[in-house]
């Protein structure tokens, strides 16, 4: 089983992916990013990290593997323990893990994971088709510095050119030049009436409005003070409680996710099919995985967290 094919599929959606009793890959996103020292430009990516503290197994990775190789949960789940028991003793023996497209894990003299990412791959997919660029640094500088050492050896005279003078140019130019004078104090004259008028046209009618608002206020008789209590949930981490064929049964599911205390709803279809019933959403990952661990301790233990942006 290539175990890394079915991480690296999951890292493109996911935020976190988990494979159970051994660690979790987690995503992040990174803005664009210059190299000032070699001109290259990076698109925004998605940096991975590995954390071994997160081994709880939330069911995503099985789940997807059991979809992808039509295979039951608890078969994949077997195989994965499989997997994860042989990764282990690759591990104490001294090897190196290399997971394509992902990064390699390795212990240190202390028995500590050290994990070093690869940069082949961009898991963002905001940024599908843009790579690297390099772009030569910009010269302007230099340039002006070439043209001043050039003018100080070759001088640049301009020789007026020789016509025969014309008088009357020289009245129609002074004519223009007053007429142009004329409307541009005239244009500014007009244009200040205007604002003058505007300023108190809005003040006067301020002033009437706020008459008119008094009047109201005194005439109102006052009504009783309503307070509704109204919870809209947000955020793009859900945990998913189960996803069925037949949307009356996830009514029937959210009925009984609410008698235990719990703010189920409906999030829609899938790309199966099936109608997805959440016990909550959250704005945060953290929270999210910290409701996710408490859920599949005390509730449901099949219970996993979907990252998703809702319409």
């Amino acid at each position: 089983m290539q175990l890394e094919t079915y991480i690296s599929d999951l890292l493109y959606r996911y935020e976190c992916v988990t494979i159970p009793e051994f660690g979790s890959f987690l995503t992040q996103r990174v803005s664009a990013t210059i190299d000032g020292n070699s001109n290259t430009f990076h698109a925004p990516k998605k940096m991975v990290s590995f954390n071994e503290q997160i081994q709880k197994n939330d069911g995503l990775l099985a789940h997807y593997i059991a979809d992808v190789e039509k295979i039951p949960f608890e078969i994949a789940n077997n195989k994965i323990a499989k997997r994860v028991k042989l990764l282990k003793s690759y591990l104490t023996q001294g090897e190196t893990l290399t997971f394509k497209n992902i990064g390699e894990i390795v212990f240190n003299n202390e028995g500590k994971i050290l994990y070093e990412p690869t940069y082949h791959l961009n898991y963002l997919t905001d940024s599908f088709g843009l790579s690297e660029f390099v772009s030569p640094s910009v010269t302007r500088e230099v340039y002006k510095a070439q043209a001043e050492d050039i003018e100080k050896v070759i001088p640049i005279i301009v020789t007026p050119e020789k016509r025969k003078t014309r008088p009357y140019f020289k009245y129609a130019a002074v004519a223009l030049i007053a007429l142009a004078i004329g409307g541009l104090v005239a244009s500014n004259f007009y244009v200040n009436q205007i604002e003058q008028h505007n300023q108190l046209a809005q003040e006067e009618a301020t002033k009437q409005l706020d008459t008119k608002i008094q009047q109201a206020t005194f005439n109102l008789n006052p009504l009783p003070a309503i307070t509704l209590n109204v919870t809209k949930q947000t955020g793009n981490y859900h945990i998913i409680a189960g996803a069925f064929r037949v949307e009356t049964n996830c009514d029937i599911k959210i009925a009984q996710l609410k008698t235990d205390g719990f703010s189920a709803r409906k999030i829609g279809a899938n790309k199966y099919g099936l109608h997805q019933v959440v016990y909550a959403s959250y704005e945060g990952r953290l929270d999210a995985l910290k409701a996710l661990r408490t859920i599949k301790k005390t509730h449901n233990k099949d219970a996993w967290l979907l990252v998703k942006k809702l319409d």
